[in-house]
Order: C-alpha cells, then sequence, then structure tokens
C-alpha cells in the first residue's frame, strides 16, 4: 500500500509516481494560505489538486474550503506524527510524490451533536470541530434545547438558562428496559452568547458551518419549566430528569410564538449558517386536544395533529424573511402542507427522506437504522450502553446516503448525510469520542467519496493501519476495533452506565 493509498477519506483521483519531496517548513506547508485560488481550473465547490515532485508541491484549490481540505490531506501525507503540533515544528519530514485531485460527493457532511441532553463545555466542542475538519466533514448540527437542558442563553429571557440549563439528576439506564436508577448528580450548563460566538467563528475559520437548533413544539419542557405560561397545560413543571419524549408540549398561542420569534431573532444574530432547525418531531397531542381544542379550531386546523405544522409554518416564515432556511425532522412530513424550501432530515428511515425528495424538498438523510452513532457498537455484554441498533464501523461504512428507489432526476436533492450523536448515555467529551470514532471516520468516507471509490475490505486496512495512528496523535478515546478498552466497558448489571 502506497502512501496514497492511506488517505482517509479517499479522495476521487490519488496516484503516487515514486520518491520523495524532502519538507523544510511542514507547518507552513500545511497551512491552507499557501494554497493558489483556481476557480477556473477546479469549478467543483470544495475541490483541490496536489502535485508533489522531487521539486516542491504545487497546491490548488476551487475555493477557500477545497484549500483547506488540500492543507489536510498534506497533513495525512505527512505521518500520524504531524497531527502533534507540538512535532511538526522539529526533525526532517518527506513527502511521497504523486498527484491528488479530489472534491466531495455531497455539500451536507454533517454531524449532530447533542449538548441538550449532556452539557459538552465549550473547549470539547471546539475540539470536536477540529476533529470534524480533520476528516473534511463541513456541517455541525448542535442541539441546544430539549426537555432535559436548554444550553443557549438569550438575555431578554434568562430564566431560560438560570432555571432551564439545570435538571435535579439523569437517569442512568435505558427504556423501556434496563435498571433506570437516578443518579441524584445535578447536571447542566450553558454557552453565553459570547461563547457561541466563538464557536461560531473557530468552525467557519475551519469552514464548518454550525446549524443550531431549537426544539418546537415538543422537546420544550425545560424552556417551559422556566416559563410556565409556554406550556399547553400552564402547569408548573421542571426540568426534566428522564429520557423518552416528555408530554409537555407548548401552547399554540400568539404568545408562544411572540415568545420564540424573539428567541429566533438572538439565534440569527449569533449564527450565521443559512438554516435554523426547528425540530418538529416526537410531539405528543394529548394537552392540545385537553387544553387547547377552541383555539386549534379558531386556527382553522382541522385536529391537534396539525398543530406542529402550524408552529412550522408560522416561526419557519420568521426565518424565511431573514433569509434563513428551515430544518425540520421527518415528523413535519406528517403535518401536512409543508412550505417550499423546508429542508427534511430523514431519520426514522429512508421512505420520508424520499418522498420528501419526490415532492421538491432538499432532504438530509440521516436514518437512525444506519447512522446513530450513540448506537451500540456490538451485542458484546461489556459495551458501555446496550441502545438501540448495533451499528459497527462496516455497517457505518456500508450505507448510502442516496435512498433506493430515488430517481436519478431527484437526487440532486439529497444534500448529503448527517451522523447522529445523541448523548442521553454520553456523560462527557471521553464517551462521546468512544461512541463517534471510529465509526465517525468512515461515515466521513461515506459523504465524501464517490461510491465506485469505495472499498469495505481496503477501508478497515486503512482505518487499522494509518487513520488510528493519526487519532491516537490527536488524543482521541475511540473504541478499538477489537473491542471496548477495560475503562472503556460497563460494569455491572446490564443496562447500567457505570
Amino acid at each position: 500500500m502506497n502512501a496514497f493509498d492511506t488517505l482517509l477519506p479517499r479522495p476521487v483521483s490519488a496516484r503516487s509516481t515514486g520518491g520523495t519531496c524532502r519538507v523544510t517548513d511542514p507547518a507552513a506547508l500545511t497551512d491552507a494560505s499557501t494554497v493558489v485560488i483556481d476557480p477556473v481550473a477546479l469549478p467543483h465547490p470544495e475541490s483541490y489538486r496536489l502535485s508533489i515532485t522531487p521539486q516542491g508541491v504545487q497546491a490548488t484549490a476551487g475555493d477557500a474550503a477545497g484549500a483547506a481540505h488540500a492543507a489536510r490531506t498534506l497533513r495525512q501525507l505527512l505521518g500520524p506524527d504531524a497531527f502533534r503540533a507540538a512535532d511538526i515544528h522539529t526533525g526532517e519530514w518527506t513527502l511521497p510524490c504523486g498527484e491528488v485531485v479530489d472534491h466531495p460527493r455531497f455539500p451536507w457532511r454533517g454531524v449532530l451533536l447533542d449538548v441538550a441532553r449532556t452539557f459538552q463545555p465549550k473547549a470539547a466542542v471546539l475540539r470536536f470541530i477540529d476533529l470534524m475538519a480533520a476528516h473534511k466533514l463541513n456541517v455541525l448540527h448542535l442541539h441546544l434545547t430539549d426537555d432535559q437542558g436548554w444550553r443557549i442563553e438569550v438575555p431578554a429571557y434568562p430564566r431560560l438558562t438560570e432555571v432551564g440549563a439545570w435538571r435535579k439528576g439523569s437517569w442512568t439506564g435505558r427504556q423501556p428496559d434496563g435498571d433506570l436508577t437516578h443518579d441524584g448528580r445535578p447536571h447542566g450548563g450553558f454557552y453565553t452568547t459570547a461563547d457561541l460566538r466563538e464557536i461560531v467563528a473557530y468552525a467557519r475559520a475551519r469552514h464548518i458551518t454550525v446549524v443550531p437548533e431549537v426544539d418546537v413544539p415538543g422537546h420544550s419542557q425545560a424552556a417551559i419549566a422556566a416559563y410556565p405560561e409556554l406550556g399547553a397545560s400552564g402547569a408548573p413543571v421542571e426540568v426534566w430528569h428522564a429520557w423518552g419524549v416528555s408530554e409537555h408540549v407548548l401552547a399554540p398561542t400568539d404568545h408562544v410564538i411572540d415568545f420564540y420569534t424573539a428567541v429566533l431573532d438572538h439565534v440569527l444574530d449569533v449564527f450565521d449558517a443559512p438554516v435554523v432547525c426547528l425540530g418538529g418531531d416526537e410531539v405528543p397531542t394529548k394537552q392540545w386536544q385537553e387544553h387547547h381544542a377552541d383555539r386549534v379550531a379558531e386556527l382553522g386546523l382541522d385536529s391537534v395533529d396539525a398543530v406542529p405544522g402550524w408552529f412550522l409554518r408560522t416561526l419557519g416564515r420568521h426565518l424565511a424573511a431573514h433569509g434563513r432556511r428551515t430544518l425540520g425532522w421527518d415528523d413535519v412530513m406528517d403535518a401536512g402542507d409543508l412550505p417550499p424550501g423546508v429542508i427534511v432530515a430523514s431519520w426514522r428511515g429512508e421512505e420520508a427522506g424520499r418522498a420528501a425528495a419526490l415532492a421538491g424538498h432538499d432532504v438530509v438523510m440521516c436514518p437512525e437504522q444506519h447512522v446513530y452513532l450513540d448506537h451500540r457498537q456490538s451485542e458484546r455484554p461489556d459495551e458501555p450502553i446496550p441502545v438501540g441498533y448495533v451499528r459497527t464501523v462496516e455497517d457505518v461504512y456500508a450505507y448510502d446516503p442516496i435512498p433506493d428507489g430515488l430517481p436519478e432526476d431527484a437526487h440532486h436533492r439529497v444534500l448529503g448525510a448527517q451522523a447522529q450523536i445523541w448523548t442521553e448515555h454520553l456523560d462527557g467529551p471521553r464517551r462521546v469520542d468512544y461512541a463517534a470514532f471510529p465509526r465517525l471516520a468512515a461515515f466521513a468516507e461515506v459523504v465524501w467519496t464517490p461510491p465506485e471509490r469505495r472499498d469495505p475490505a481496503g477501508f478497515v486496512e486503512r482505518l487499522a493501519a494509518h487513520h488510528l495512528p493519526r487519532l491516537d496523535a490527536l488524543g482521541v478515546e475511540y473504541r478499538p476495533l477489537s473491542g471496548p478498552l477495560p475503562w472503556q466497558t460497563r460494569p455491572g448489571v446490564p443496562g447500567r452506565q457505570r
């Protein structure tokens, strides 16, 4: 295997010509500012070309993102030690001679990081952005609000973080079976406006877009705990300390719309993404039936089942007026009358994504059966939490984001795919590392590399021999291919986290 065969994700074209190029200043070489931008020669977004000869390196890119990708590819070719920041300024370095011509398959190569269930410190988010960039991923979907926590400071509504950012503890087991012991440890935290501006700027500098999610009208118990008048029942509640789907939903009133419009105004001021996620998934309707039947009729809705769609359309119009698009989980397809321009995140399988694309909507494929990385990685009894589907590295690598049966003339509607890292059972950055890697490396190749260039057996060989050492150099506490290390296992009875 030559050095060009070790690259991950695998490029569109790479060939070795033999020989080496001596590198006198590797730190400068892996600086994207040294790459020539030529959009005429390389018109594809995020494209780049590397030509390495004994005389030196010629790097060309179609745009700034392509330049960054060229620099990342050069760093991989320098070897694992190039990922140790302290080492890249010292010693002798060589590059293999050859040529790489490359660009991504999909424009949306995303990861959802759930900071609502388990708060991730700002430093951990910045580190995760660096890991995304190293894998040429370009969308960080930041899940900021849910029943178990509200993580974004909104100056106009201070109780959202004074109350909504804190819960009295967490369940340590899983639903519907297993040990549901409450750990009794208060948990919380939130990002200040300055924190979020720093995160957005840090990601932008690495050509990663941060897409914020503010959940409506379900998954909203933390907000209701802070301001009970937002709730459909009007009753006081506490920030939820269990997992699953809370019955507490937002009231379909003008006051709630005004409240969330103000929240979104702040979100739009902080985040520069062209897309904002409004959630719309897993919304119980019982409280609307009990408390708001007259209001539902007043709104001209056929039933309470149409209320989630009303929220999406009403708040989505506000986003559209500010030049932003709405992203919603595929449950929004059930609400009917989905406005043009709404992007559908197909999470319950592929069918909703297929249907949305055929209806003329853009789609991000993120089916839980394939790319939920919080799900277990084997049937072994020592996996930390036996959640969801078993998805190995090989399973993730086998996924293709184009849904089966989607006509070719609708393929362009699939913007790409997104891996999900939900954190009900991931109690900190080390557990996020374990869940994400190396499966996220497999996902990165799925969304970058054209199908004809993918090679399952070759991927596992490259991963084990070449990419895991890069992760070691980056300090990633990934799950070894042979199984969890002793300190990564789950002691005690099945279903218990620690």
